[in-house]
């Protein structure tokens, strides 16, 4: 039996999501929305994959766009619902569970709603604990295989009638920037399901209890509540074994968002020797000194936070702004195939202008081919 997500469930996932949101992962009210209506529209289910038959069909729930942009983007509870029920029409088959490609403000909860119209289970596993800019970081070892998959989009500004639904079949690294080129002319975001495979493929190759992993966090943060300054940072530095590796205020912004819906730059926090600069593409993807040495890269998790603890995306820091980065090492996070796979990083290395890959699968035996 797993476990009815309720009410109180909803904050705290929503908290908890938006500290492994590394400064992407959607919206605090997005995944309110989404979490108050599943709960009061039907009773979503967390579960384990080990609670599935190795034969269910389990996808990933989504949404796709870039969380920094000002664009007029749209996407309704029920955007979500119709995602799924188009992949299964186009699969042919019901699935058995919805696992999300990464944790965020609202990605958290982004299978709770078709899990409590559909019956769907919510299955306690991600592609990745943080979240990341592109599908193929939470596709789980599929981003270089010739597979063909199912992905669907829906959503958009319906007065801007930019409404639409798409579904897609073909190799996930060639139909991925299909979904994100209809996010950018949906007005900037837009809710998919993607990817439908088996039950015992996700076992060997999710980051399990991903979902767990940020309901404990936001339990701990709602905890910290109203304890005086300084208690919210060290309950969630506590909570997720992390660090403070720099703290500042911000000194320079420099993100533009590009024809491929994505925001992509760097923020700075200190002047001189004393900088430091965050690399971003719609997530935190690393941090240098002033000296140009990297002190952390992705797949770590990587997170701005302001004195009272609560976690800032790219789009909500401004010049001045007083903020602390949070570092958890990826030595102590749940790694999934997504991380460890080669075929991830090249895309995303080429517009950020900075290399990850060799932190990323440093120490790996085995990468995914």
């Amino acid at each position: 039996m797993g476990r009815i997500l309720t009410e109180k469930d909803v904050e705290a996932a929503v908290r908890g999501g938006s500290i492994y949101a590394a400064g992407g992962g959607g919206w605090a009210d997005h995944g309110r929305m989404l979490g108050m209506a599943a709960v009061n529209a039907g009773k979503p289910e967390l579960v384990s994959i080990e609670e599935l038959d190795d034969n269910a069909w389990v996808a990933t729930a989504a949404a796709i766009g870039a969380p920094a942009s000002t664009t007029p983007w749209e996407m309704q509870g029920v955007d979500y619902i119709k995602a799924v029920q188009l992949l299964q029409d186009a699969l042919g088959e019901k699935l058995g569970g919805l696992m999300i490609g990464q944790n965020g403000k609202s990605s958290t909860l982004n299978g709770w709603l078709p899990s409590a119209i559909l019956g769907t289970k919510v299955v306690d596993a991600v592609g990745d604990i943080r979240a990341h800019p592109t599908g193929d970081m939470g596709s789980i070892g599929m981003a270089g295989s010739p597979e063909q998959v199912i992905q669907t989009a829906v959503g958009g500004n319906r007065a801007d009638n930019r409404y639409i639904e798409l579904v897609t079949r073909g190799a996930t690294a060639k139909v991925s920037p299909i979904l994100r080129t209809a996010a950018d002319m949906s007005g900037g975001f837009i809710a998919s399901c993607r990817n439908p495979l088996r039950a015992s493929y996700v076992k060997q190759h999710a980051a399990l209890g991903g979902i767990s992993l940020a309901l404990k966090l936001g339990e701990a943060m709602i905890a910290a509540d109203g304890q005086g300054p300084g208690k919210m940072i060290d309950a969630i530095v506590d909570t997720t074994g992390g660090t403070i590796l720099a703290k500042g205020y911000i000194t320079d912004i420099d993100v533009t968002y590009t024809k491929e819906a994505f925001d992509i730059g760097r923020v700075t926090i200190g002047e001189g020797d004393s900088a430091t600069t965050l690399h971003i593409m719609n997530e935190y993807m690393a941090v240098d000194d002033a000296g140009g040495t990297r002190l952390a890269t992705f797949p770590d998790v990587i997170t701005t936070l302001d004195a009272a603890g609560q976690a800032l995306s790219v789009g909500q820091l401004g010049l001045g702004l007083y903020i602390f980065v949070l570092h958890v090492s990826k030595t102590i996070i749940p790694l999934s195939s997504s991380v460890l796979d080669p075929a991830v990083y090249p895309f995303v290395e080429e517009r950020m202008g900075i290399e990850l890959a060799s932190y990323a699968l440093d120490g790996v035996k085995n990468p995914v081919n």
